[in-house]
């Protein structure tokens, strides 16, 4: 495996160098675009910055016959991505409440095309997804033709806790979940492991976390081409071929052994729902953790989970991504995304006030506030997306 260092002077790096971006020189004369998440304690969360970082440098290598596949990483051995650093967003809507802040359209807009244009890329993109993988971070591995999970890797869509839903492209990955599963994870911010995540497609590979660097060793020896296909092929052979020597094997997927019991929870009205869950005896049970957090989550996010998850897989990626925008903002100006994150980043109590307190009590003119766009189709910001 060898670094290509004369290609450093052109890669979009931040100053603070909290994306670093190298390429892996091979044993065809071809190379890998490698991405480094470098926040560490942060958890790798990932700021405009950093946004803007990754997708000047991804459309560089896009373009770059000689890159045949690109990885994405993060630093240290807690997190992959952790979700998007949202403190920014929430100082303006804090300060111009009932507003769509120029903040909260920029991130979102930009996070949106970044995830649109891994999915979109044309090249092999693989997602080391060790540790902590939730959110925004999410986003990062959906778009990944090859998802590769380890045994420690930890993810989550936990969205509801903070005044949100799962965006970021959930309304396409959840709603092609088996069963009602991306509804439940929506709702419950689950935790899933690796067994979970490959259950519901969010990963396509497993290997154990100490296989990173004879992975890429592998990877430097195979014969890539100008050939896409041929190369994704390579890769996924590679990956296969090393999933059957894994030391730690896959663990066991709580989702898959309960579907049944997911399904019949989450079934009905969110009324129903609600009423089911409440009622729900889960002390001991693997629900447990669950049910609390979705109790604890905003009514609001409730009805913006049960609405996307009625969304079905009729809308394409680019129409979910341009729902999803508007449907963000909205939550920053007039939903609950502001006392969320106050309640977990700013001041850190945990004890969220929200604007309702029980499903029933909700507006249903403010649920279609929400879902509705503040822009018209000619000045969607994603009016170009697809």
């Amino acid at each position: 495996m060898t670094i290509d260092k004369n290609a450093d002077t052109e890669m979009a790096t931040p100053s603070d160098n909290s994306v670093v971006f190298q390429t892996l020189g091979t044993a065809s004369g071809k190379q890998i675009g490698v991405v480094t998440l470098n926040v560490e304690k942060a958890l790798n969360s990932l700021n405009l910055s950093m946004v803007d970082a990754m997708t000047q440098q991804l459309l560089k290598w896009q373009s770059d016959e000689n890159i045949v596949m690109v990885m994405l990483d993060g630093a240290g051995e807690k997190a992959f991505c952790a979700g998007g650093d949202v403190r920014a967003i929430y100082h303006a809507s804090v300060a111009t409440p009932g507003e769509v802040t120029e903040q909260a359209e920029t991130f979102f807009e930009r996070e949106y095309r970044l995830d649109y244009l891994l999915h979109t890329l044309g090249k092999p993109v693989m997602v080391w997804g060790d540790g902590i993988v939730m959110g925004g971070g999410l986003g990062l591995m959906a778009g990944a033709s090859h998802r590769v999970l380890t045994e420690r890797s930890r993810i989550a869509m936990p969205e509801v806790t903070i005044g949100l839903y799962p965006d970021v492209g959930g309304s396409y990955f959840l709603n092609r979940m088996p069963g009602k599963t991306g509804l439940f994870l929506g709702l419950t911010a689950y935790n899933m492991n690796a067994g979970d995540a490959k259950y519901v497609g969010v990963g396509n590979h497993y290997l154990n976390s100490d296989s990173k660097e004879a992975l890429l060793d592998h990877l430097a020896t195979l014969g890539w081409s100008d050939e896409q296909e041929l190369n994704n092929s390579l890769l996924t052979e590679q990956l296969n071929a090393m999933e059957q020597e894994v030391k730690v094997p896959l663990p066991q997927s709580l989702l898959e052994a309960n579907q049944a019991q997911i399904d019949e929870l989450v079934a009905g009205s969110l009324v129903e729902i609600i009423d089911r869950v409440s009622g729900f005896d889960s002390n001991g049970s693997w629900l447990e953790r669950p049910i609390k957090a979705l109790l604890s989550g905003s009514p609001l996010s409730w009805h913006l989970i049960y609405r996307q998850a009625q969304l079905g897989t009729s809308l394409t990626l680019a129409e979910v991504f341009k729902f999803e925008l508007g449907c963000s903002v909205n939550c920053c100006a007039i939903g609950d995304f502001s006392e969320g994150v106050r309640a977990l980043l700013i001041d850190k109590d945990r004890q969220p006030k929200w604007r309702y307190q029980t499903v029933s009590a909700v507006p249903q003119a403010l649920i279609e506030a929400l879902l509705s766009a503040p822009w018209s189709d000619s000045e969607h910001p994603l009016k170009s997306m697809g």
